[in-house]
């Protein structure tokens, strides 16, 4: 698998790691390192902000390797019971469950009611 295709894989992946995370079953270096991931994966700021040419897209090809480390601590049957669930929780490329998007959505209106604030007050 070539690292394109693997870049494809990680937008399946990151719902599994998610899931992986809640796991009862996953030791602790694997659940330390997946919630950096996710946290990282899945926030709204870059390190380094990717309309800086080249180095823009760097901490996004960091993230990448950094996955694969994170689903290899995963025991194998956790990792194949979370994809699984992970797999039956989306439907044609989207969420089954709309409301899971309210936390992300949240987050970025505070950070454009606090940029407004910033420029008219």
């Amino acid at each position: 698998m070539d690292l394109k295709e693997r870049a494809k894989k990680l937008k399946s992946d990151i719902p599994a790691v998610f899931l992986a995370l809640k796991d009862k079953e996953t030791p602790v270096l694997a659940k330390l390192a997946a919630g950096i991931t996710l946290g990282y994966a899945l926030s709204p700021i870059d390190l380094i902000p990717d309309f800086i040419p080249v180095l823009g897209y760097l901490d996004d090809v960091i993230l990448l390797p950094a996955m694969i480390v994170t689903v290899k601590l995963i025991p194998r049957e956790v990792w194949q019971r979370s994809c699984t669930r992970s797999a039956e929780m989306w439907k044609d490329g989207k969420p089954k469950r709309w409301y899971f998007a309210i936390p992300i959505v949240m987050i970025w209106l505070f950070i454009l009611w606090m940029i407004v604030r910033v420029i008219w007050f």
